[in-house]
């Protein structure tokens, strides 16, 4: 079975090949993200483009705070650019929620028989007479 499922997937196999490739690429950039070098390397790079004038000071802690963030494993910065360019809530705090999904439920409970919970789905198995 084996040897016949490779002989039926082999022209897959340059597929699978690349998709191996990219899977390591993603790893290595990954830990290089968040190697600690690294982003010690860039927030040093930050403090030397301020002292140059050529970040402002809140634009310096802004950067500093998503390397950092980085570092700890907390919101990816494009996550964070995201969230900081979005309008605020109407009542000032979170998002609202996205909604839930009750009625594609009740929908399939629906097509099984209704959703009555009183025991009268026909194909439940019911107990046979006590022997």
């Amino acid at each position: 079975m084996d040897i016949l499922w490779a002989l039926l997937t082999l022209p897959y196999a340059p597929v699978r090949g690349l998709t191996a490739v990219v899977k390591v690429i993603a790893r290595e950039a990954e830990s290089q993200r968040t190697n600690p070098i690294n982003i010690r390397r860039e927030l040093e790079e930050l403090d030397a483009a301020a002292a140059a004038g050529e970040l402002s000071p809140e634009e310096r802690d802004r950067r500093q705070q998503q390397v950092l963030e980085r570092l700890t494993g907390g919101v990816r910065p494009a996550a964070a650019r995201d969230r900081e360019d979005r309008p605020p809530a109407r009542g000032g705090g979170r998002p609202a929620r996205a909604p839930v999904r009750r009625a594609r439920r009740a929908d399939t409970e629906r097509r099984r028989g209704g959703g009555v919970r009183d025991g009268s789905d026909p194909r439940r198995r019911r107990p046979g007479p006590a022997a």
